[in-house]
C-alpha cells in the first residue's frame, strides 16, 4: 500500500507545505530578509554594581548609568551588542578649607576626570571585557573641617586634604588644602585643584600629577584668604583687606546620569567669621576657609564615579 498524504490546505498543498509557508511568511514577509514579528533586541553590556539609572536621550537611544557614591565594584558579564566600551566620570574628594587669623584659603576641589563624549575635557573611549569583568570603584572622601587653635591672635590650622578616587587605570587626585595664616608657609596645598593660599604665598598647584587633558586647576594666590581652584578655572586672588567671599574657581556640569550636575568647584577664601558649611556629599566641591575664633571649617565634598553605556535603542 502507498503512503498516505496528509490533509490538503489548498490546490496542490499539504499539512507539511502549508507549515512552510506559514513559517516563511512570518520571517520573511517585512521584506528584505527582515522578520517583522520577532526582531531580536539589541542590547548593550551587562553590568552590575553602584545605583541603575537608566533614561532616554535624543533621538532616542537608553543609557545606563551605574552611579557609585561609593566604594564598590562594577562587575561585567556580557559585553553587548554596542561595541564593549563605556564613558566615565572619576571625581576626587575636594579639600578642606584652612582656619585663620588672616583669612584661610579655600580648599581645591578635587580632581575631575572623563572621557564623556563631547565634553571639553573628554579623554578616549575605555574597552571593557567581561573576562575578568570586574573593576574595582574607590570613591574618596572629602577633607576634613578644621578648629581654629585657641589663644588670642593665634594662627589657625591648614585644612585637610581630600582622598583619591579611582576605577579601570585612572586615577582622579584629591583636592588640595586651604592654607591658613602660619608661618613660614601659608601655601595652599596642591591636588587635583590646589588650595588657596593666605598670606603672601603662592596658591597651591593643580593637575598634580600632571595628566591631560587636565583634571583641576591651580588655587589662589596671596596677600591672603584666596579662593580654592576648581575644575572650571583658578581660584581668585586674595586681598590685603581680609575681604569675605574670594571665589573659588568654578565647578562644570556634565550630563552623565540622565540631567546635568555641576561637580569639583573650588571653596571660598576667607568666606567670614561664621563656621563654613559642609559642601554637599558627591560634589567634590573644597571647603571654604574663615577666619580663626569661628569654631570649624567646613569639610570637603566626597567624590564621585559614573559609569555608562548605551543600553539600548
Amino acid at each position: 500500500m502507498g503512503a498516505r498524504s496528509s490533509q490538503s490546505r489548498g490546490p496542490g498543498l499539504n499539512e507539511t507545505d502549508g507549515h512552510l509557508l506559514e513559517y516563511f511568511r512570518n520571517t520573511f514577509s517585512g521584506g528584505g530578509g527582515g522578520n517583522s514579528g520577532t526582531n531580536i533586541p539589541v542590547q548593550g553590556v551587562e553590568a552590575s554594581g553602584g545605583i541603575i539609572s537608566d533614561y532616554t536621550t535624543t533621538p532616542g537611544a537608553v543609557f545606563r548609568s551605574h552611579i557609585f557614591t561609593s566604594t564598590g565594584t562594577f562587575n561585567v558579564t556580557n559585553e553587548g551588542d554596542f561595541g564593549a566600551t563605556v564613558e566615565y566620570l572619576v571625581v576626587a574628594g575636594g579639600g578642606g578649607g584652612g582656619n585663620s587669623n588672616g583669612g584661610g584659603g579655600g580648599g581645591g576641589a578635587g580632581g575631575l576626570r572623563t572621557n564623556l563624549s563631547g565634553h571639553p575635557l573628554a579623554g578616549s573611549a575605555f574597552p571593557i571585557s567581561a573576562s575578568p569583568g570586574s573593576y574595582p570603584v574607590v570613591v574618596g572622601g572629602g577633607g576634613a573641617g578644621v578648629v581654629a587653635r585657641p589663644g588670642p591672635g593665634s594662627a589657625g590650622p591648614n585644612g585637610n586634604n581630600g582622598n583619591n578616587s579611582s576605577v579601570f587605570s585612572l586615577t582622579s587626585t584629591a583636592g588640595g588644602f586651604g592654607a591658613s595664616n602660619q608661618p613660614p608657609s601659608r601655601v595652599g596645598g596642591p591636588g587635583g585643584s590646589g588650595g588657596g593660599s593666605s598670606g603672601p604665598s603662592c596658591g597651591g598647584a593643580g593637575n598634580t600629577p600632571s595628566v591631560t587633558p587636565i583634571q583641576g586647576n591651580p588655587g589662589g594666590g596671596g596677600p591672603q584668604g584666596a579662593g580654592g581652584g576648581g575644575i572650571g578655572g583658578v581660584g581668585a586672588t586674595g586681598t590685603a583687606s581680609g575681604g569675605c567671599g574670594n571665589a573659588g574657581g568654578a565647578g562644570l556640569a556634565l550630563t552623565i546620569t540622565g540631567s546635568p550636575v555641576t561637580y569639583a568647584a573650588g571653596g571660598k577664601g576667607d568666606f567670614g567669621s561664621t563656621p563654613s558649611p559642609n559642601q554637599p556629599d558627591n560634589s567634590g566641591n573644597g571647603s571654604h576657609g574663615i577666619c580663626a575664633g569661628s569654631g570649624q571649617t567646613g569639610n570637603g565634598g566626597s567624590g564621585i564615579v559614573v559609569i555608562r553605556y548605551k543600553f539600548q535603542n
